[in-house]
């Protein structure tokens, strides 16, 4: 007999012994889980309604895990950087993202190539909350009503401009949503993030924007900008004067974000399981619901399963837009 011969059986024995000691492995990874400090990735810039969120929820999960839980801003890309960071992170655990509605969804609608998959690349964990956008003017525009500014818009087709946070993203898709059923034509203005959009608005460089609720409620309530209509179902608790596009008048609008834990894909399912009983009871307390409603946040949550099928579903929904507007990003 050969030493190769002599060695086969025990390297087979030795490669199945590593196989039937992976699951056992990773199982026991869970049940020490987290041994270390978790970082949690928020794939937008500071002070973002994604940072507020993720900050306040971290702080509290980190109080009841025993385990420092520290938020990394990574963003750039239209979320995409912090995004693929975790996509390709370990599946241990420790690197989560603060994932949302232009990372899961606008993103796979609009962009051509993504460096990640918004699906198979991660386990969802749960969602966290939601919010609005909000239709806003310049108080110099003679509209105060949804109806006025549609009105106003076809009479002087292509002459309004309406900022946003950059091409591609979820405020270019509110415009191109409001101008696909109100039948107007509104002229796209990309600034590199919702911030110099809003001080565009202010200023008067352009007449229109679709920002979040948590960015433009302090300038609206300062007077430098007029409010005409949320983008949600429903009106906001934030400023429940503001009536709904729907109810407006621009018939079947409906554009609500969200925001939710992930973990890279592969990550065990008890250490997910984990963070979904932990991350729901933090969101679930009255003191965060009323902290974030200040910012526009209505705190939400979902079994991990429900939280795939609600990406998966939202991917086919304005896939379908961006196809029939025409609108993408590079």
């Amino acid at each position: 007999m050969t030493n190769s011969e002599r060695l086969y059986p025990i390297i087979v024995g030795m490669a199945a012994l590593c196989i039937a000691a992976s699951p056992i492995a990773a199982h026991a990874q869970s049940v020490g889980y987290p041994s270390k400090p978790i970082r949690w990735i928020v794939p937008q810039a500071p002070g973002t309604s994604n940072d507020i969120l993720t900050r306040f929820v971290a702080k509290k999960l980190s109080e009841v895990i025993g385990q420092s839980v520290v938020v990394e801003n990574r963003a750039g890309g239209g979320g995409t950087v912090g995004t693929d960071f975790v996509a390709k992170a370990a599946p241990d655990g420790q690197t989560i993202l603060m994932g949302n509605f232009s990372t899961h969804a606008v993103n796979p609608a609009l962009y051509r190539k993504l460096p990640y998959d918004a699906v198979s690349d991660f386990a969802p964990i749960t969602l966290v909350a939601t919010y609005s956008h909000m239709l806003a003017v310049h108080p110099s525009l003679p509209a105060k009503t949804v109806k006025e500014l549609i009105q106003f818009a076809k009479r002087r087709p292509g002459e309004i401009n309406y900022a946003t946070a950059g091409n591609g993203s979820a405020q270019h898709l509110a415009g191109e949503l409001f101008k696909s059923i109100a039948g107007v034509d509104l002229t796209h203005v990309p600034y590199k993030g919702g911030g110099p959009g809003m001080t565009a608005l202010m200023g008067g460089e352009v007449a229109v924007m679709f920002p979040t609720t948590g960015l433009v409620l302090p300038h609206a309530k300062a007077g430098k900008v007029r409010l005409l209509a949320v983008t949600s179902r429903t009106r906001v608790d934030a400023a429940p004067e503001v009536p709904t596009l729907s109810e407006s008048g621009v018939a079947g609008y409906e554009l609500t974000g969200w925001l939710g834990a992930l973990a890279p894909a592969k990550t065990h399912p008890a250490t997910v399981g984990k963070l979904n009983t932990e991350i729901v009871r933090i969101v679930q307390a009255p003191d965060t619901r009323t902290t974030l409603a200040a910012y526009g946040l209505t705190t939400t949550s979902s079994t991990p399963d429900q939280f795939a099928q609600l990406i998966k579903s939202e991917i086919v929904k304005w896939t379908k837009l961006a196809q029939k507007t025409g609108i993408h990003a590079e």
